[in-house]
């Protein structure tokens, strides 16, 4: 994998190098680690095998939650590992995958919110042709065409990573593997990529963003011609929906969408849309999603008592 560089290891300084505060960062993320894993897991589980929950947004929901669940085992574990290591070392290999695994899994997160986006405004703006237009077949083919084309985004990521020589420090002032703190160490000119970058990881994050804002805005507007009834089930569902949107797109758009400077608070705005958000998640949708939670209270009282 390795190209045009004489590194062949990195040494990632993480969040802090304070000895106290590293070991409250492994215990504080070693909790929202764990708090995702399980509340994804009991997500895609309860929706699996669940009869009441086979409607296309889902269908959706399941992804994403796969999604959420793998984006943050690609920062995390090493996050937490790190903060008890004297010594942070990551192999050139190892640090590519890192990159090609974040960039893959947070573009499949994207693109699955955009889906269930899309899944909202045919059920509340078109609900006669809603079980034609969402029909299974229709959501197979959007979540792979979404595998196929964060696919194509992470793949075009490693390519500009590949391109990078380094031939001097190695110290990544970070607690992962990304392009922007990689850019600091190659030992050449890094506009061109620095543009490209923007102009891919930062259109995606910002397009996609004002696609979202202004699709729940229109189906919004659309509930004033629905029963107080239906406003309010349709409300809470869009709301849950908004709530992840902003939580994730805003620290998306904060990192990727900038010119080439840096910030103190990169670092903590990095951990919250790769650490926070997928940990968050899950809350949002079964806490306000009472489908959800009366399929997992039903779900686990079966399994509970056949045993």
């Amino acid at each position: 994998m390795q190209q045009n560089s004489t590194v062949t290891e990195f040494i990632l300084l993480g969040l802090t190098q304070d000895p106290l505060k590293q070991k409250m960062v492994f215990i504080i993320f070693l909790v929202f680690y764990m708090g995702t894993v399980v509340g994804n897991t009991l997500i895609i589980v309860t929706i699996k095998f669940s009869r009441t929950l086979g409607s296309p947004m889902y269908f959706f929901l399941f992804y994403l939650s796969f999604a959420d669940s793998c984006f943050s085992t690609s920062t995390a574990p090493r996050l937490i590992v790190d903060a008890l290591s004297k010594k942070n070392i990551i192999s050139y290999n190892e640090c590519m995958t890192q990159v090609f695994a974040l960039h893959l899994f947070g573009c499949m997160e994207i693109f699955v919110l955009i889906l269930m986006a899309v899944d909202r405004y045919v059920a509340i703006c078109k609900p006669l042709r809603y079980p034609v237009i969402m029909r299974r077949q229709v959501c197979v083919i959007l979540i792979i065409l979404a595998w196929i084309g964060s696919f194509i985004h992470s793949t075009a990521q490693i390519v500009l990573a590949l391109r990078l020589p380094f031939c001097g420090p190695n110290l990544i002032d970070h607690y992962c593997c990304d392009l922007q703190p990689l850019l600091k160490l190659a030992c050449m000119d890094t506009y061109m990529i620095n543009l490209l970058l923007v102009s891919n990881s930062g259109a995606i994050c910002s397009s996609s963003f004002v696609i979202l804002i202004i699709s729940y805005f229109v189906i919004l507007h659309s509930l004033r011609n629905h029963s107080a009834e239906g406003r309010k089930k349709a409300l809470s569902t869009c709301t849950s929906h908004i709530i992840v949107v902003i939580l994730f797109f805003g620290p998306c758009i904060f990192i990727y969408a900038r010119p080439p400077t840096t910030f103190s608070m990169d670092k903590m705005v990095a951990v919250f849309y790769t650490i926070g958000t997928p940990f968050l998640n899950p809350i949002i949708y079964t806490l306000r999603n009472a489908e959800v939670k009366n399929a997992m209270k039903k779900l686990w009282h079966v399994k509970i008592m056949t045993e």
